[in-house]
Order: C-alpha cells, then sequence, then structure tokens
C-alpha cells in the first residue's frame, strides 16, 4: 500500500545531532530544550548511533548509572535502521512497525539528509493515524474502531504534535504544551 507521500516530504531536513562524547546529561538538557524524544549521534559527519529517552531511562536511571559521568557513545544503539528520502511513508511505517522503532535516520548515499518520526507523519498528514491504526493493528483487543474523530484529536496548529487533548486557542486547535495563551492566532 502507497500513501503517496515520500518520506522526504514528512521528515526533518535538519536533525539535531551530537557527537558520542557529550554527557547524557548533556543529551538530556538538549533534548528538553527541544522537545524531542531522540538524537542522533553523529562522528565525522557520518550517523554512527542513536539514543532515545527510553534507552537513557533504561541504560543509565534504571541501573543507577551518573548520567553527569555517562559518554553518549556508551548507551547508543549502533546497529542503525534507515531509510531512503524516496521511499515511501508507508514503507518507512512498516519498517518502524518490524524494527519496533518510532524514529528512522534518513540517509542517501551514506549521507544522513533527514530524520522521519512517527510525528513527522502525522504533521503531514492527521488522518493517516487512522491508516496506522487499522494497517498495524493498534487497537487494544475489545475496543472499539474510531469512527470518527472528536475535535479535541489531532495534530497541534502550533507545533504538529498527535494530542488527544487539543483546544481551541485563537483560530487553531493546540496541545496542552502550546497551551499558553501567546502562541498567536493560527
Amino acid at each position: 500500500m502507497k500513501t503517496g507521500y515520500q518520506v522526504g516530504d514528512a521528515m526533518t531536513k535538519k536533525p539535531i545531532t551530537v557527537p558520542p562524547s557529550i554527557t547524557v546529561e548533556e543529551c538530556a538538557r538538549i533534548m528538553a530544550e527541544k522537545h524531542i524524544g531522540s538524537m542522533i549521534i553523529i562522528e565525522k559527519g557520518r550517523a554512527k548511533g542513536i539514543v532515545t529517552e527510553q534507552d537513557i531511562v533504561r541504560k543509565v536511571i534504571a541501573p543507577g548509572k551518573s548520567p553527569a559521568k555517562t559518554p553518549l557513545g556508551d548507551i547508543m544503539v549502533t546497529e542503525l535502521v534507515t531509510v531512503a528520502p524516496d521511499s515511501d511513508v508507508y514503507d518507512a511505517l512498516v519498517l518502524m512497525r518490524e524494527h519496533n522503532i518510532r524514529h528512522l535516520p534518513v540517509v542517501h548515499k551514506d549521507e544522513m539528509v533527514g530524520f522521519l518520526t512517527m510525528k513527522d507523519v502525522l504533521k503531514i498528514e492527521p488522518q493517516l493515524f487512522e491508516l496506522l491504526v487499522d494497517k498495524f493493528e493498534l487497537r487494544e483487543e475489545g475496543h472499539k474502531p474510531i469512527t470518527q474523530f472528536s475535535p479535541s484529536i489531532g495534530a497541534c496548529d502550533a507545533c504538529g504534535t498527535f494530542s488527544k487533548k487539543l483546544r481551541r486557542e485563537g483560530n487553531g486547535m493546540v496541545c496542552e504544551d502550546c497551551q499558553s495563551g501567546d502562541m498567536g492566532d493560527f
């Protein structure tokens, strides 16, 4: 099944990257400031690994290691699953499902040209959420399928994040993180 959208249309074109030498604490601070759930580790211009929030919790916090003393290179996942920018978004979603991941480096001719997340996919086409639910059986057993979206469910007009708790602000619908009143009119 094809969506008609290429990965290059949906990806973040200038993802935030860091070297493997920075500490987990520094990485976590950047991730919190930028509101991102993962970080690509670059060394000599090449993607060498990825670290997610889950990696930080499971490999550093839970075992009691010091985030201030642990280099990112010690916990990064080095077996990267990648996708090409001309791939269909559906194919990228299949890769994510097969590998149980939510973040995909986008690589063209051995060079990282972007980064694709589920949020990126939902930003370009929020209706793909229903496709994801149907094709990947994301619904819990025993629950009825979603037949209609509530106005409070969808992509935030300010940041593009998918939310189940959108609220009208000005001329747009915004998520809890953006419900501050200073986002301007949409």
